[in-house]
């Protein structure tokens, strides 16, 4: 099967406008273990190999050569170490780089090879790789396995040469390999129409470990990596296979059969591919061409899980759909155009959307974050119940962990709202089964994915009020999006004559079409008041246990940790505080929702009357900014948790908040320190005055955390600048698109980072998590209770902005707190 070129070259232009350099680039990335990336992103492709998350090596290269030129240039990896600077039927040579650009699904690398016979104009190469976020279509995004294109432009021949090694499949390189090679005979395939006739290398461990990992790669699981039937194929020695490229441009079609371990006379699986452009095209100088490689990691089962029924293997969602690996792969690869299609629409759509809420920078910071939180992901469950599992990448490795999920939501409520329920539900229905002891919410479902197998001794991460208030923020949120939010264009996509029809057998009528393509919200009931209401109250008996907790303990809380654990345990914390006490209000409206009327009246008389005393406990005398914890005078914090009252409507006035609490039968909040004015929950006081201290305390690389430390964490800026004015936001957005172009930082997109000096990791070394979620701050907001919740925050661009002097500010809060009795330790029985 041909792809139709047009395509092919819309699909090389998809990421021609990137304005960041960032140093690492994701390659193929589609869960914790096909995880690859573009090590030294700002340096040519040759330079280093390709790397896994974790920054160790995976081998993977790719090579072009001239016809009759005698010159072989490498273009991705080392392959040039295997050969010798000059040979007699070749020489080393480089191309010219032309750099990298990218959007939420894909990344070219883009060459130019000179005319090796003239002057004419050179031949354009790119390598355009595509792992597809396709939030219309959540069988595709279940597929894990990614895209390579191949597009060459030019009026002479040219060769490809790609091979991978056992790095794929285990992180020990002493670990014994098998492979094979599959093809499809054309005349042999099922559906002739829409299949394309291919050729997969398929390598595994010959002693595989069901779940388990060796520095975090899987050691189960198989590596598909397919071409089109027509290219050639060998496997061998390292060296040996890529000499005989360079020497003549193609490969043997020969298969060694001496199955050893991954580093043992260095095994790899090639193909090679020739380019005939020199005849060129009537009417035209130069010709276009291309080929599609793909790369699967098929894993079944992919995780275990303590379900309500007991430790289970979980099989992934794919499997729901099709009977095969090679069934899947087939499709996949066939798929092509499709999924291309879909990826372009969620892509195109990112982008407009992150331009006009910030900047250029702020579409690239945005799409350079989407395959990154995926790729932390795994679906599974069946098309009726669907689960998404989450791994803790690089922090420890927890399984779905709270306080990871609850940063990384914004992208969930921007891409796919549903796709956030897939994550609440392994943590709601083993809580609900009672096999976690504690009274208040879990940390995580596993010490280390992907094994879930739950705390049944309560001796997770001890993080209570944390976890409590995440839940229930994240649960409102959730019924929100499924009560009011307008469902974004792109999950109404279809991919119309791109695309394929799915097995007959796999098809699950009233939940995607017959080409794969989730049906409207409504048509599958997962819209609307009804839709939220059954969905709060199946799990009504943890959110009321988990806000009773909050309610003893989240407006004073004792020593404890929060999400920022790496800062280590603190009592009295404002940030933290303020996380439960909006979790209790959060409470309020989940109890109206499921006609639990006399909760709602108590959680909203707590939650008022909280947050008057939070105000009185953790803002500073001179009403300038809010300390890092109550009797911390002198101190101040980021409270990044004040996003949460703008995102679930608790800053519009009462009387102008519409649907999102008349629905409710609320009648009105009384105004905050009396007066006129419509009732907001937090005043608009702590918006502004954060706000003004942001800018204040702004650092060259962004906002720090906190007044112990110059570090920060990228999530929680972009949480804590959604609620500033304009200018604030701009500000702390333009400072972090400078750290990433600037940050010496090596690894995937790390959200720990200095804020000064060479912007580097500040001690723990956080890399290619998905808490970069958090990135879509802006973009969630702004969909947040029918656009209201972005309107209600116009005040702040509205007023001067203070000039505080930062040094001024804390000495006198200082001068403030010690020696005074009327500063003691804060208590209860001040209500």
């Amino acid at each position: 099967m041909r792809f139709d070129i047009l395509a092919l070259a819309a699909l090389a232009a998809l990421a021609g406008a990137s304005t960041l350099t960032p140093p690492v680039l994701p390659l193929i990335v589609r869960n914790p273990y096909l995880s690859t990336w573009l090590g030294n992103a700002r340096d040519a492709p040759w330079e280093n190999w390709p790397m896994f998350w974790t920054g160790a090596h995976v081998g993977f290269s790719v090579m072009a050569s001239v016809p009759g030129a005698g010159k072989v240039y490498p273009l991705l990896g080392r392959p040039h170490d295997s050969l010798s600077r000059s040979h007699d039927s070749y020489n080393v040579s480089y191309p010219d780089y032309l750099g990298a650009t990218f959007d939420a699904s894909t990344t070219n690398l883009t060459y130019a090879i000179s005319n090796p016979s003239s002057g004419a104009d050179p031949l354009s190469l790119t390598l355009s790789f595509l792992s597809p976020v396709t939030p219309s279509s959540t069988l595709r995004q279940s597929i894990p396995a990614a895209y390579l294109t191949v597009l060459v432009e030019g009026s002479f021949d040219i060769d490809i040469y790609i091979d991978v090694n056992g790095e794929w499949v285990s992180g020990n390189r002493g670990n014994k390999i098998t492979w094979e090679l599959s093809e499809r005979d054309p005349a042999e395939k099922a559906r002739e129409d829409t299949e394309a006739p291919i050729k997969t290398w398929k390598v595994k461990r010959i002693n595989e470990q069901l779940l388990t990992e060796i520095s975090d790669r899987s050691e189960w699981g198989t590596l598909h990596f397919s071409a089109p039937s027509d290219v050639y194929h060998q496997s061998g020695t390292s060296a040996l296979v890529r000499k005989h490229f360079s020497s003549t441009g193609s490969l043997r079609n020969e298969i060694d059969s001496d199955f050893r371990p991954i580093m043992d006379e260095e095994p790899v699986f090639a193909y090679s591919k020739s380019f005939k452009l020199a005849q060129g095209t009537a009417g035209k100088s130069k010709s276009t061409d291309s080929v599609v490689f793909t790369f699967a990691l098929v894993q079944d089962p992919v995780v275990q899980f303590a379900s309500a029924r007991g430790l289970t293997m979980m099989r992934p969602l794919w499997a729901s759909y099709f009977s095969s690996a090679d069934e899947l792969v087939s499709y996949h690869y066939s798929d092509f155009e499709a999924a291309s299609a879909l990826a372009r629409n969620y892509s195109d759509t990112l982008g407009a959307d992150a331009f006009e809420s910030g900047s250029n920078d702020y579409r690239d910071i945005a799409a350079l974050s989407a395959r990154q939180v995926l790729g932390a992901t795994q679906f599974s469950g069946t098309p009726d119940n669907p689960i998404l599992f989450l791994k803790e990448i690089s922090s420890n490795g927890n399984f779905q962990t709270v306080d990871v999920i609850f940063p990384a939501f914004p992208f969930f409520l921007y891409t796919n709202p549903k796709w956030l329920a897939y994550l609440l539900e392994p943590l709601l229905e083993h809580q609900l089964s009672g096999q976690y002891p504690n009274d208040y919410s879990m940390h995580d479902i596993g010490s280390h994915f992907p094994n879930a197998t739950g705390h049944p001794d309560g001796r997770d991460e001890y993080m209570p009020v944390e976890e409590c208030g995440n839940m229930l923020i994240m649960g409102l949120a959730l019924v929100n999006a499924f009560r009011y939010d307008t469902e974004p264009a792109f999950t109404a996509a279809t991919a119309d004559h791109h695309t394929q029809e799915i097995p007959a057998s796999a098809q699950w009528p009233g939940l995607v079409d017959r080409f794969g393509i989730d049906l409207p919200r409504e048509a599958t009931a997962m819209t609307g008041p009804k839709a939220a209401e059954r969905w709060a109250a199946r799990s009504y008996k943890l959110w009321k246990q988990w806000t009773g907790y909050l309610v003893r303990e989240s407006l004073i809380p004792h020593n404890q940790l929060c999400t920022d654990d790496f800062a280590g345990w603190l009592a009295n914390q404002t940030n933290l505080a303020l996380k439960g006490i909006i979790g209790i209000k959060a409470m309020s409206e989940i109890a109206d929702l499921v006609g639990e009327a006399d909760d709602a009246a108590h959680y909203k008389k707590v939650s008022d009357a909280y947050i008057e005393k939070w105000q009185e406990y953790g803002i500073s005398r001179d009403k300038t900014h809010a300390k890092l914890a109550y009797t911390w005078y002198g101190s101040w914090t980021t409270i990044y948790n004040l996003y949460a009252d703008s995102l679930l409507c608790f800053h519009i006035p009462e009387d102008s908040r519409g649907s999102a609490s008349k629905a409710s039968g609320w009648s009105g909040q009384k105004p905050i320190g009396g007066g006129s004015k419509p009732s907001t929950f937090i005043p608009d006081e702590v918006y502004k005055m954060q706000s003004d201290w942001y800018h204040a305390v702004l650092q060259h690389y962004g906002l720090p955390l906190d007044s112990r430390h110059l570090y920060t964490k990228s999530d929680w800026e972009f949480f804590a600048a959604a609620v500033t004015s304009r200018k604030t936001r701009t500000e702390i957005l333009n400072s972090i698109a400078v750290w990433v172009n600037e940050t010496v930082t090596d690894r995937p997109f790390t959200d720990l980072y200095d804020t000064e000096g060479k912007g580097g990791f500040p001690g723990p070394r956080f890399m290619a998590r998905p808490v970069v979620g958090g990135h879509f701050a802006f973009l969630a907001l702004e969909r947040a209770c029918g656009g209201k919740a972005v309107d209600a925050l116009k005040f702040l661009d509205e007023q001067p902005r203070a000039e505080i002097d930062v040094n001024k500010a804390l000495l006198s809060d200082m001068s403030w707190g010690y020696g005074r009795e009327a500063d003691e330790e804060p208590s209860m029985d001040d209500l």
